[in-house]
């Protein structure tokens, strides 16, 4: 199985694992490379520290899952379902997030730069001291956000929703 080939290291750059279930799965630190991941079900995984460079992530569920420290430059997470996920200090530059579900999220220190965020729902999402420079947040719903020392210098926040958001020194 999938999750076996990971136990013995596989480099899984590349792989095909649309619609994949491997929920509650340990992948820590795995190379998933370009990694075609559509729709697949990574649920609680652990994917910290995880190379997710330019790997596609459309229509996957990430609900809870651990993306802390990922590297997930140039993903495309359009549609994802990344509700209660935490993407500490996750590098998420020029990543795709159109329309996915950042819900109560924790991007505290993520690299956002240059990410689309067009549509997203960010709601009661912690961005403390995250990047978001050159962000586009068009139409985001940023409801009860704690954007708090965020740099939103040049992000397009058009018809973004900020009620209840704390701005403070953004």
């Amino acid at each position: 199985t999938v999750l076996e080939a990971i136990r013995r290291g596989a480099d899984l750059c590349d792989a095909d694992l649309c619609d994949a279930n491997l929920c509650d799965a340990n992948l820590r630190g795995a190379n998933l490379r370009d990694a075609d991941l559509y729709g697949a079900n990574l649920c609680g995984a652990n994917l910290c520290g995880a190379n997710l460079y330019g790997a596609n992530l459309c229509d996957a569920n990430l609900y809870g899952a651990d993306l802390r420290d990922a590297d997930l430059r140039g993903a495309n997470l359009c549609d994802a379902n990344l509700r209660d996920a935490d993407l500490r200090r996750a590098d998420l530059c020029g990543a795709n997030l159109r329309d996915a579900n950042l819900r109560d999220a924790n991007l505290r220190g993520a690299n956002l730069r240059d990410a689309d965020l067009r549509g997203a729902n960010l709601c009661g999402a912690d961005l403390r001291d995250a990047d978001l420079c050159g962000a586009n947040l068009c139409g985001a719903n940023l409801c009860g956000a704690n954007l708090r020392s965020a740099n939103l210098s040049d992000a397009n926040l058009c018809d973004a929703d900020l009620c209840g958001a704390n701005l403070y020194g953004a």
